[in-house]
This record gives C-alpha cells, structure tokens and sequence, in this order.
C-alpha cells in the first residue's frame, strides 16, 4: 500500500518538514503508518515537494523516471502556467498520477529535465497525458515532444506533440494524450533503485562540510562513482543521511570504497556504517567502519573500503645508477575477486625519502578480500626533475601473513615516462595510455557560461576512467566554458576500448557555476575512431532539474585517420650555452612514408643544458624509422642549441609468443603417476596474442645547431646505427634568377628536393656566394646535407612573399650530386609573384635531360617554354580548391592565407593562396598523386 502527497510549493514559507502520515482505517479498524522524516522543499534535501511512500517503510521509495519535456522553437511558445504530466502504464492499468513538473523554464527551443520518483513500474509507458493550469499571463504553449527514460528497465520512450496547450489557439485544448512513437525507441543500460543510510559517528568532530563520494563493488562489476549530493546539512555528528541512489546489476556485493575530497579544515570524518537496501528486492548489506576519514587523524587516510581487509605491499628500487625517482608511483592489486583501484603510494611504512635507489618501501592498501593475487599494475605520473625510475619488483602478501607468503612480482626494467607496467608471475607486459581528445561545445544560449570546474568520466567496452578535472587546455584558452565556444582537452587514460557513454559536470563553484552544455566531441586518433555527444542542456542547480552532472550516450561514431604513438626523447649535450630558447621541430621517416613536421613543445621550459625532455607525439605510423630531422627555428635569445641524441620509440601492437602452462590431463593410471611424479616437470606451451609492442630507435647527433658554431647549419638528418647502407650526402643547389626586368627577389627562398629515396625537407636557402641573393640574371649556390635521396626526381620551391619587392622570375635550378658528380637540371621560367602569371608563389619542377636545355637555348623561347609546361603538365595533377569566405562581419582577412593538402603519398606543402586573381578557385598543380 502506499500514498503519494506533496503540495503546491505556494506561500512566502512553502518548504515543510514531515515526519509521518498516519491513516485510520475505521471500517476495518486499522491504523497505517507512512514514516517520512524528509522535507518537501524546492531549496533542501532533494528538492522534491511530492513523494511516493510506501507503508511501513523508513523513508520514502520508489522508481525514478527522467523526464526531459522540450518546448517549440517558434513565436511565444514558452509558458509561465504550472505544468502537469500523468504516465499510464500497459493497458492503462496503472498510472502515475498527477505529477506537477516543478521548477521548470519552458522557455523556446529549450529542453527541461525533470526526476519523477513513484512506487510503480509501469515503463514501458502507453501513453502519457499532459497540460497546465492556465494561470499565468501568457499560458498557452508549445509542446515539441516529451522524452522519459526509465532506468530500472533502460527504456527510453519519445512522445512527440507538435501542437499547442492554448485556449487562442487550434482546437483550445490545454491537456493532451500523446502516444509513443516507436521507431525513436532506445534501449539503454538498466539500473536498479537502492536506499542507502550514511551513519556519522556520535563522537566530537565526527562530522564532515566535505563532498562525499562511495563507489559499491559487486560480482558483476562496479557502480560509477557516486555523488552523494544534498541540499541539506549532510554528515553531522551523530546524524543518519539517507539517499535513493541507481546502479547497474551487479550481482550481490563484495565491498564499498567511500571517501571525500580535503578541501576545506572541517573536512575530516568519523564514520561509523554504511547500509545499503535494494528497494525491489530488499536485499540488505550493511558496512562497518568505525574509523576517521582525516588527514589528521587516525592512519591519515581519506578512502575506505568496507568491510577492510589489508594487503602489504613491498615496492622495490634497483640499484643501477639513477634507478630512483621523485615522481608520484601509484599501484593496483587485482585478484581473480577485484581490484584495489588505483591507489597512490603516498605514505611509506618504512621510508621517509620513497623510490630511492635501492630501497625497499613498504606500503599497507586497505581492500576487501580480492581472492588469488594475479597481477599488479604500477606506474607513475612522470613529474619532478628525476622521474626515470627502475623498478626491480613488487611483493604483495596479505596483512598478518608472514613474508614468506608474499606473491613477488619481478619486473628488473627501466619505466619510461608514458609507461606503466602490468606484473604477472614471470610475465611482464607493456602497458600503454592513450589520449583522448575531448571537445567541449558550450552554448550559445544567454548565461551559457561557466566559471565552475569541469569533470568527465568515460565508460568504455575494456572498463572505465577516473573522474577527471579539465584543468588546462589544448587550444591555451584563458577563460574555459565561454559562451558559443569550443575548449579542447586531452585526458590521458589506459585503453578502454570503443566508448559507449559519457559523464560530464561541474563542482557548482565560482559566481556564475551553472552553465548550459551543447556538446562534447571525443577524438581517438590511435582508434581511428570520434564520437559525437549531443547535450544541449543546462547544467546548474537553478535551472532545469537542478542536475550539475549528466550521463550522455554518443548519437554518432565515425572514422577517422588513424595514428600510432611515438615517445622522443631529446637529450640536450653539458656544454657551455648547449640550451635553445627556439622552437624545435622534427620529421619522421620510415619505411612506409614520413609524418608531419612535429612541433616538440611542453607548457615547461625546454632544450636546457644538460636535460632530457621527452615528447608524447601521436602520428601516422610510417613502419621501421631509417632517419630523422631534426631543427630549430632560430627564434628567440640564444638560440644556438648543442644536440646530443634523440631516442624515438614506436608504440604499436602486435601478435606477442607467450608461454602458458598446459592443463593437465586425466590421471589414468594412480602408481606410475605416484612413480613418476618426482621427475614431472611443469609443460608449458606458446600461445600468441595481441600486446603493445615498444620498438627503440637511437640517433646520435652530438654537434651544434647554430649559425655561429660549426657549419651554422641549424637542421640536421640523422640516422639510426642499424642504416649502414644509407649515408650522408651533399648537394649544391644552383639557383638561377631570370633577366626579365623586376625579376630579383628579397624574400626569403625556400627549397625541398625529392629522390627515389626520400626527400630533404624544406630547407632555407640562407647562406649563398652573393651576399645580395636572388639578383636580376645572377646564379646563386647554396649546399644541402641530407640522407643520401638516390636518383632525383622533383623539387619545390617558393618564398615567403615577405618586403615589398618579393615577386620573382625564377630560370631554372641546378643541383649536384656530390656523390657521384650527375647534375639535374629543372627549368621553370616563371614568376613567383602575387602579381604576376597565376599568383602562385611556389613551383614544382622535374628534372630534364641537359639536351632539352642546349635546345632550349637554341630554339625560339616561346616554343622552348611551351614544350617544358606541357612536359610538366605530363607529370602532374591537377587539384581545385575552392575556399568560401564566412559572410560574417569582419569575417575577410588581409593576412598571408596557406594550405597544405596531406595524401597517402606525399603532401603539397605551403601553399600560399593571397595573391589568386579569383581566390574562390584555386587550381594547384603538382608534379605527383598525393
């Protein structure tokens, strides 16, 4: 039996604290008893002002339906009426109710999101009745569609209505039924209604002003970390704080994590048990605790799990030199039960400087039972000046038990600054994190904006993250989550497979905390793989359902290139001055293609002397590395940079041979097994699966990169020591300007030289025999040391348009091959001027016999020109690009606009486009299919 009041929140007090109905049966003589004990009040406890209560029941109960009502995006189509909603059930046997939608805006084109909690399950839904009470100025509405989820059955229906509730308009009508439309019908995960009773301690300072967060363990899997969120003045000493929380099925309960976060100085706990009660089943499970959750209390801890049961756990250090390390090590213990979680290894027992060489540090988890001890997964976060550090191995034995009994976990390895280590018993496996870009689409709506912190978590098909705060952007953003903007982020995780839901919210701090969310893109570049998150909702205590975090399931997932990661590790030489404040780029080659230019860059300070700074790059995977360049960009004071190594590694994965032991047969025969059973040695097989796969590949430099030291070359090819059939060249590279009035250049020239066996990069034809470059019919001669390029076939040239006389009639180009003494000839006879031929400030040439050239200078020059563009012509594609302006105010812009197309095979590099006679239409020639 139950009963279901509320009431109508109206009066300058409306907020009302009940204990208990009681209800007299006086034709059967009996009296029912309906204990409360909660407010009904817009501004505490949960803001409900109408419950569902069940007979004898502790607190009230019930499902939780989410009930999102859209209003119509046309002309006064909002309302200030009080709005009202019944959910009839199959065969309109059971119902609701009426259920006034409280605190609700119906504003145009906005979304409201409402929690309707009653006794019944009645989803999935027939039909559902809606209206208002007419009584406000302005009463009539819009209603778009009525959308309701149901989490215990994971049903979400879509009511569309399309018309209005107004007296002035259409039929008149101010209530309508609306039915289901069945093709929008989506079925999500399933979650169950539990009641849940916090106990704080009847002891002084036992109360918390912390934000409380638990996280229940089951057979089947885990709950999501919840929020145990109130209005009311939580956690008082003494006090019992009940709450009606979702989760998944996951089966009967093994243990409950339960901590807060030590913002504030009242922020230490004491707390005695936590009792949980499955409403649908009343399946009851109650936690003892009995101990402080305080920094300064106790063991100094703020995470329990419930009921606890402790694992020792001996972390140690190598004795090679340089083995230990300042970075912040955390640990996770998994048993065929569980896990412990990530569990930073704060405090040790026996230490007082941790991870230091040699050391031996020794560290109490408190956990439930986990069953057999498997496997350890550790790690550290890479900060602090000395982060390298060896690990030799991890012992894990339960608490009370004698050493002997410890489980050791060897691992004898150097752990690289992305690397975390997944120990198996005489097994080790490479563990890999990978980067999840996330887009944050905040709306355009009026006080969209937020001046709270952002959270997201992500579920995946592999598991779960943790809850994490976006502190610093990407796109180095001042003020994150602006109106009509875009913040991105990237949340280094471990892999957790194909993403299928999404929580994101905020901590509700700062003056203007709420804030209205549009969307949320995730890009996986390592799978290949972006998903679209739609929102467009609000996300504030004063709007909507006063929801400050929110589930959302991806509407779209589409492909994208896919990438693999690289870690380069620069090593900057002890030597006077060897630091660089410029910037530093580097380029890939392997033996299936080249990456882009990689911009080596940290929010740190870089390139000092005598560090090694290590860079997470994600790029195409170009298969085994032959080469590298590497240079910097000659900005700043002191740019002169002394190069060392660089050591890049290739993250992939791959089919691995691991050896297993066999199962073993039948016993047949008892005496010759009890014979034989001495000399039986354990059999083991070869199994092959996919693991991540680390490839090293080592490049010596040791030289400067200055222009006032050595060769005042500031770019370097080097090669990996296994290349001994590759070897260092040198070009000279004949640069031959044109006699036609006006055809000299100041700008600044630049040149990249294809062979069959790679290219040169763009290089700056900076240093010639004339110290004025680029004059009127002069041949200036510049050198190029690249990785030997085999025969030439092409080479693009430009310049950067820069001062005023930039335009330029550029003959033709000669190079050396200093190897062999062959010269290639490649004529243009063309400008590269804004303002003359077709605009273009770069060409590509192929090469020609050196007869063409003799004939050239023998024929008529205008057949000469004319045979060599159609021989171009021959050789290249043709691509046309259009590029459409915004018709936005300010939208043009007067600054030196460029593209690069990026092919399978090669890109187009720089190309400038400002100076296009129709800068609408762009025809782009090249000498090779990208």
């Amino acid at each position: 039996m139950k009963i279901t009041i509320g009431h109508n929140n109206r009066g300058s007090s409306a907020g009302w604290f009940l204990d208990k109905v009681m209800i007299d049966d006086m034709g059967n003589k009996e009296i029912y008893e309906f204990p409360v004990n909660r407010w009904f009040a817009m501004d505490e406890d949960d803001g409900k002002i109408q419950r569902d209560i069940l007979v004898g029941s502790m607190q009230p109960m019930g499902i939780v339906y989410n009930v999102q009502v859209m209003t119509g995006d046309i002309r006064g189509a909002g309302t200030n009426s009080k709005i009202h909603m019944v959910m009839h059930g199959a065969k309109g046997i059971k119902n609701s109710g009426k259920v006034f939608l409280e605190g609700g805006a119906f504003e145009r084109g906005l979304i409201d999101v409402f929690n309707v909690e009653i006794c019944e399950l009645i989803s999935p839904l027939s039909r559902i009745t809606i209206g208002h009470d007419n009584g406000a100025v302005g009463a009539g509405w819009y209603c778009e569609k009525v959308v309701i989820y149901c989490p215990f059955t994971g049903i979400e229906q879509t009511f569309p209505c399309g018309m209005w509730l107004d007296e002035d308009e259409g039929d008149g009508l101010i209530e309508r039924e609306l039915y289901e439309m069945v093709s929008l019908r989506q079925k999500k995960m399933k979650k169950y209604p539990w009641s849940l009773w916090i106990w704080t301690s009847d002891i002084k300072g036992a109360g918390t002003d912390a934000q409380v967060f638990l996280q229940i363990y089951g057979e089947r899997g885990k709950s999501d970390e919840i929020k145990l969120e109130n209005n009311s003045d939580n956690f008082e000493q003494g006090q019992i704080d009940k709450f009606v929380i979702e989760m998944p099925d996951i089966g009967k309960l093994l243990k409950l994590r339960i901590w807060h976060e030590k913002r504030n100085p009242f922020a230490g706990w004491h707390l005695a048990k936590v009792t949980l009660l499955k409403t649908l089943t009343m399946e009851k499970y109650s936690f003892e605790c009995g101990r402080w959750l305080d920094i300064n209390e106790d063991d100094n801890e703020i995470v329990r799990e419930l009921p606890a049961t402790g694992y020792r756990v001996t972390i140690c250090t190598g004795t090679v030199s340089g083995s230990g390390t300042d970075a912040s090590v955390f640990l996770n213990v998994i048993g065929d039960l569980g896990d412990t979680g990530e569990r930073l290894m704060y405090m040790s027992k026996n230490n007082v400087n941790k991870f230091e060489k040699g050391n031996h540090d020794e560290f109490l988890i408190e956990s439930v039972w986990l069953g057999q001890v498997r496997r350890v997964r550790v790690g550290h976060d890479g900060r602090g000046g000395g982060c390298g550090w060896f690990l030799d191995k991890v012992m894990v034995r339960e608490e009370g038990q004698p050493e002997s009994a410890a489980i050791e976990f060897p691992c004898n390895r150097q752990d690289d600054f992305f690397a975390v280590f997944e120990v198996i018993v005489g097994h080790l496996k490479y563990v890999l994190k990978q980067n999840y870009h996330i887009a944050i689409q905040t709306g355009s709506v009026n006080g969209a904006s937020s001046d709270s912190k952002v959270f997201v978590k992500l579920y995946g098909e592999k598991g779960d993250t943790d809850k994490v705060i976006l502190a610093v952007s990407d796109n180095d953003l001042r003020n994150y989550f602006e109106t009509a903007r875009t913040d991105i982020f990237t949340l280094e995780t471990f892999d957790i497979g194909k993403i299928n839901r999404l929580l994101i919210g905020h901590t509700n701090e700062g003056l203007r905390a709420g804030w209205f969310l549009d969307s949320v893109q995730i890009s996986v570049p390592v799978h290949g793989m972006q998903y679209m998150f739609p929102s467009h909702r609000w996300l504030c205590k004063d709007e909507a359902d006063g929801k400050v975090e929110v589930e959302i399931y991806p509407s779209e997932t589409m492909e994208i290139e896919k990438l693999i990661n690289y870690e380069i590790a620069v090593v900057t030489g002890d030597v006077r001055a060897g630091g660089t404040n410029a910037s530093v780029f580097c380029q890939i080659y392997g033996e299936e293609g080249k990456t882009e230019v990689l911009n080596l860059k940290s929010r740190s300070n870089n390139f000092e002397r005598g560090t090694t700074e290590i860079f997470k790059i994600e790029a195409l995977d170009v298969g085994k590395i032959y080469k590298i360049r590497i240079y910097h960009d000659g900005s700043g004071i002191g740019d002169g940079w002394f190069l060392e190594t660089v050591d890049i590694k290739r993250l992939t994965m791959a089919l691995v041979q691991v050896e297993v032991k066999k199962e073993e047969a039948p016993k047949k025969d008892k005496k010759k097994d009890k014979k034989k059973k001495k000399k039986e040695e354990e059999e083991v097989e070869i199994i092959e699966e996919m693991q991540e796969v680390v490839e090293t590949f080592t490049f010596t430099c040791n030289r400067w990169l200055a222009r006032d030291e050595e060769d005042g070359e500031i770019v370097v090819e080097l090669l990996t020591e296994e290349n001994e059939d590759l070897e260092m060249n040198s070009y000279e590279v004949h640069v031959f300007t044109g006699t036609t009035w006006g055809a000299g250049t100041d700008a600044y020239v630049y040149i990249n030289v294809y062979g069959e066996s790679g290219d040169t990069g763009e290089r700056w034809l900076r240093k010639s025999n004339h110290l004025n470059k680029f004059e009127k019919g002069q041949e200036d001669i510049f050198d190029i040391t690249a990785v030997d390029l085999g025969v030439l076939k092409k080479l693009r040239i430009r310049h950067d348009n820069s001062l005023a006389s930039a335009g330029w009639f550029l003959d033709r180009v000669e190079i050396v091959d200093n190897k062999d003494d062959t010269t290639y000839f490649f004529p243009c006879k063309r400008w590269l001027a804004v303002d003359e031929d077709d605009g273009q400030l770069a060409r590509e040439l192929v090469p020609v016999d050196e007869a063409f050239m003799r004939k050239g200078d023998e024929d008529d020059e205008e057949d000469s020109e004319a045979t060599l563009g159609l021989e171009q012509k021959a050789m290249s594609t043709t691509y046309t690009v259009r590029i459409k302006t915004g018709d936005k105010k300010y939208a043009g812009t007067d600054a030196n606009v460029f593209m690069t197309l990026y092919g399978t095979k090669d890109d187009t590099g720089a190309i400038f486009i400002l100076g296009q006679i129709n800068p609408d239409d762009i025809s782009i020639y090249l000498v090779y299919n990208l």
